[in-house]
């Protein structure tokens, strides 16, 4: 991961319904704290925050116009959930 560098990867729905690719650049990184990356006009910093053996992952975005504020923020939580059971099978 550097500034300028790019990120690439494919979203699906668990049933194939749906899929997008995702794509974005770096365009902040403070080692071991944070980062932040643009996509499509948006910014998103994604925060790391240590405390007793455990990190508390934050993620703060700029909205999208075509859905609610709700749902965008249960499809960012489903994402953190899917990486904690990943993070903890393996």
């Amino acid at each position: 991961m550097k500034i300028g560098g790019r990120y690439c990867a494919r979203m699906e729905a668990k049933d194939g319904s749906f899929g997008f690719n995702f794509e974005a650049i770096y365009s902040e990184i403070i080692d071991k704290n944070q980062f932040t990356y643009e996509f499509e006009k948006r910014t998103v910093t994604v925060k790391f925050n240590e405390s007793e053996n455990k990190t508390e992952i934050i993620i703060i975005f700029d909205p999208e116009k075509e859905n609610s504020i709700e749902i965008q923020k249960n499809g960012w939580q489903s994402i953190l959930d899917n990486f904690k059971k990943y993070v903890k099978s393996n």
